[in-house]
């Protein structure tokens, strides 16, 4: 990434977090103003902590970590950023991991999955744009036979992107449209597949079988495959991100996370909270619906932009 492209991602990173940072350095703000960091302090700085979707556990942890350098002293506001943005850092660089594409897999198999409405279908096309940019030939498969507009969707994606869309019959086989797509992919000497799967509630077990089902297909042509199981999530849940995780995780062997919709949420703290306690890679952050949108998770970037922090 440029200078130029970096201070410009930095930017937007910074604006999409803005409601997030808002919510919790407005709650700190008020606490900090010629204060001791004494054990009233520590529980209401938990609290604030809670409130911006952190999670009751991380919360605790990083109010703890604060309070082994800090506690009993007079501490300002900006201080308590800095050392929760730092505290913040180091949970969040166990994460990080930009997606990498083996290149001796022909294809790479990326399956992609996640809830109604999490952005499952514009991420995929915002990283089949990325693989493209960079000299990789990607194909998109509509695995989500259900819906006409979900395919509908992947097709436009497909001609921004400049990739070719496989799509099959309306409430067909989707097990059946994934092993046809990927046999002719490997024949191809295509790059990456990415396929695009129906949204799932995580309670509807019917759904979540069938995307069993298109896994198992996929097996059957290379035992590695897929390569790459993304579960896409939409930070405006909050909360409720955990238990979409933890149903995907025994469902599918989810390999990593895509944080989306970061610039419409408060809650982006919910980020925090899932590196804690899954410590599963987040691939990438979402915050705006254009193309160049989607870009490799920072932590350093994100926890300083949540802190309403410059990121040096």
């Amino acid at each position: 990434m440029s200078d130029d492209v970096k201070k410009s991602w930095l930017g937007r990173l910074r604006a999409g977090l803005g409601k997030s940072s808002e919510k919790l350095t407005g709650s700190i703000g008020a606490l900090f103003r010629g204060r001791k960091l004494d054990q009233a302090a520590l529980d209401e700085l938990e609290e604030a902590l809670i409130m911006a979707d952190i999670g009751v556990t991380t919360a605790a942890k990083l109010a703890s970590a604060i309070a082994k350098t800090k506690f009993d002293k007079e501490v300002t506001e900006d201080e308590i950023k800095r050392a929760l943005a730092d505290e913040m850092t180091t949970i969040l660089d166990t994460v990080v991991a930009p997606l990498t594409i083996n290149p001796t897999n022909k294809p790479h198999v990326v399956l992609v999955c996640g809830v109604n409405g999490s952005g499952k279908t514009t991420t995929i096309g915002k990283l089949a744009n990325q693989f493209k940019s960079e000299g990789k030939s990607v194909i998109l498969v509509a695995g989500d036979t259900f819906r006409a507009a979900a395919v509908e969707q992947l097709q436009i994606w497909g001609e921004r992107s400049g990739c070719e869309v496989i799509s099959g019959k309306h409430v067909g086989d989707a097990a059946g449209l994934v092993y046809g797509a990927y046999e002719e992919a490997k024949t191809a000497g295509i790059d990456v597949m990415m396929v695009d799967t129906a949204g799932r509630l995580q309670n509807r077990k019917d759904l979540m079988a069938e995307l069993e089902k298109i896994i198992r297909v996929i097996k059957k042509i290379d035992d590695s495959a897929p390569h790459t199981t993304l579960l896409v999530m939409d930070s405006t849940i909050g909360q409720n991100a955990h238990s979409q995780v933890e149903t995907f995780k025994e469902m599918v062997n989810i390999s990593g996370l895509v944080m989306t919709k970061l610039d419409g949420s408060a809650r982006g703290g919910v980020v925090i909270g899932l590196a804690e306690k899954f410590g599963l890679p987040v691939h990438a952050v979402g915050v705006g619906e254009g193309i160049d949108d989607l870009k490799p998770f920072e932590s350093k970037a994100f926890a300083h932009s949540l802190m309403g922090l410059p990121v040096d």
